[in-house]
């Protein structure tokens, strides 16, 4: 499992862009997680799936409820990363209003959560591979604070913890 003072896996998420800009084309594009984390401090929260009722109700509203106070607090991103499609992520990011807030990355695959030893088996529930419930506080591609849940819980990967511990960062 990854811990504080590792590196965040080379790998790449997608993020769904629904309004063309420069550099970004409509849809899916990819995000390059090193290349994305360099040089910034990233608010990264990650959750089993979207569209699920802990993660619609209070995990995503948290951290855009708090965007403004974790950017004051030296947080220059908040990502939040699910094992959905980019389709998926896209449409849960225009039903949370994260736009211009949190960044909806799509790990379709599980190549990130595999490679962060944060994988939720929750096979025979008809839901396959997903995330573990968990925040970490990310300096420059590298973990400087990690919180995962335990089963079932939702104690310490919300928004206000994450907060506290950037502020004191």
């Amino acid at each position: 499992m990854i811990q504080v003072g590792d590196k965040l896996p080379a790998t790449t998420l997608m993020e769904f862009i629904a309004v063309e800009t420069e550099g970004c084309s409509l849809g899916p594009n990819p995000v390059d997680v090193a290349q994305a984390s360099a040089g910034k401090t990233i608010a990264l929260f990650a959750v089993p799936g979207a569209f699920t009722p802990t993660c619609s109700a209070q995990h995503v509203p948290g951290y855009v409820e708090q965007a403004e106070a974790l950017k004051a607090a030296g947080v220059d991103e908040i990502w939040c990363v699910s094992v959905n499609d980019a389709f998926v992520m896209g449409a849960w990011a225009k039903d949370q209003q994260t736009q211009g807030k949190v960044r909806m990355l799509a790990d379709g695959d599980a190549v990130f959560t595999k490679a962060t030893g944060l994988v939720l088996d929750l096979t025979g529930k008809g839901l396959g591979l997903r995330s573990n419930r968990y925040s970490m506080l990310v300096k420059d591609g590298v973990v400087a604070t990690l919180n995962v849940e335990g089963p079932g819980q939702f104690a310490v990967s919300d928004a206000a913890t994450l907060l506290a511990q950037a502020k004191a960062a």
